[in-house]
């Protein structure tokens, strides 16, 4: 019995990098022997333990084959034969396919096992696959893709697109479930750079099979004056960048991805004007996510910033009854920290954009100010004082917001 760590602790120790967590591989067992040693078994599908006493987890070596189509269709093989090189072969990336022998703490000693030459791959910064085992797994397009955003001076090396390619043009991408979809997507854009993630499912042609909203917006052309960029995939490329240089959080950033899709419906004869795009964004954007089945915080902010956007963008003109009809419109003044999100991705979508950058933003200050004028307003005292029915209250607690934020606007000048 060998017990080794292997995958992307051994790429990010290569590379320098702080190793997150690592994944142990246990050669020359049985399920019985380590139940025997104290390992406590967890895995479903395949043997896998917990470490006695660190909890860590230790997957007995094994194979796997195709059975079915799909992230599930394949039938896995254990046995204390299997050989470390031989678990290795099954895995996606080279450079995910090294390892080094542990010692009984679980430390990483020894030198390293490569037999598909990650190291190699590594230094040439290249993402390349282990073998045709890769061609059975729709779920490795979407880590490769994932890694290209975490790793983004890394290329996909030219028979690895290739064989991605095909995978799309076979249907095979089109079995993937929608919740693992939006397992790696969402990864994908908390990493470094998640244009790099689109720029590489666009490249083989998985983009149009699992973000068809967003490979439609490549090529749809804009205004000049506002968009230098001219072109509206790359805008967005552009604004979920900025967002993930701030370290926003995952809500933002998928609203930066997706606060423009209506501009793929914008009718030819007006093109390269977007009029009336945010109705039609809010209009796509409920199914992709009833598809993807994308998480409530993730959604509604979505679709506040698909829809309010514009409106933001035109706040410096709003006096005060307007701003209180967006926040209120905006649920802000009970939701105060989505629409603090609200306003960081609106401002991505601002910075998206070539030479804007460092353009100032004063919209989000006059609406935060605007906000923490609204919220001050006591809204029970109000009410007691009208004395009238409910519409009457609502009159009166509105007219009172609107004059505190005129007030808060006067005193900031």
């Amino acid at each position: 019995m060998r017990i080794y760590v292997v995958g992307g602790a051994i790429r990010d120790e290569l590379l320098g990098l702080p190793v997150r967590d690592r994944d142990y591989v246990v050669v020359g067992a049985t399920p019985e022997q380590m139940v025997a040693q104290g390992y406590r078994p967890v895995g479903k599908d395949f043997p896998v333990f917990l470490h006695p006493q660190t909890h860590e987890e230790y997957a007995l070596a094994r194979t796997e084959r195709k059975v079915a189509a799909g992230y599930h269709g394949f039938q896995f093989f254990y046995a204390p034969d299997v050989t470390l090189e031989e678990d290795l072969a099954r895995r996606d990336l080279t450079v995910n396919a090294m390892a080094r022998e542990a010692l009984p703490g679980g430390e990483p000693a020894g030198p390293v096992i490569d037999p598909f030459g990650g190291e190699a791959d590594l230094r040439a910064r290249v993402f390349r696959h282990v073998g045709d085992a890769f061609l059975e797994d729709p779920v490795r397009i979407l880590r490769l893709a994932r890694f290209a955003a975490r790793f983004a001076d890394f290329t996909v090396a030219p028979e690895t697109l290739a064989l991605m390619t095909t995978m799309v043009a076979s249907g095979e991408v089109d079995a993937l479930v929608p919740e693992r979809v939006w397992q790696e997507v969402s990864r994908g854009l908390m990493e470094a750079k998640p244009s790099r993630m689109v720029e590489v499912l666009r490249s083989c042609g998985a983009l149009a099979r699992v973000l068809p909203e967003v490979d439609e917006l490549f090529g749809v052309p804009q205004r000049a004056d506002y968009h230098p960029e001219i072109d509206t995939g790359r805008h967005v490329m552009m604004a979920v960048d900025y967002a993930a240089a701030q370290g926003y959080a995952l809500p933002v950033r998928f609203a930066a991805l997706t606060h423009d899709l209506g501009k793929a419906d914008t009718p030819p004869d007006v093109l390269p004007r977007h009029i009336g795009h945010e109705g039609r964004g809010v209009t796509r954007l409920g199914p992709l996510c009833e598809r993807l089945r994308v998480p409530n915080d993730c959604r509604d902010l979505a679709l506040l910033v698909a829809r309010e956007h514009g409106n933001v963008h035109h706040v410096m003109e709003m006096g005060a009854a307007a701003l209180v009809r967006m926040l209120e419109r905006c649920d802000a003044l009970r939701k105060p920290a989505r629409f603090a999100e609200a306003l960081q991705a609106c401002e991505a979508d601002l910075r998206g954009r070539l030479g804007w950058s460092r353009e100032p933003y004063p919209q989000a200050e006059r609406l935060r100010v605007a906000l923490a004028a609204a919220r001050g307003v006591d809204a029970g005292a109000v009410a007691r004082a009208c004395g009238g029915g409910a519409e009457r209250i609502h009159d009166a607690v509105h007219g009172a917001r609107v004059a505190a934020v005129e007030e808060a606007l006067r005193a900031q000048g």
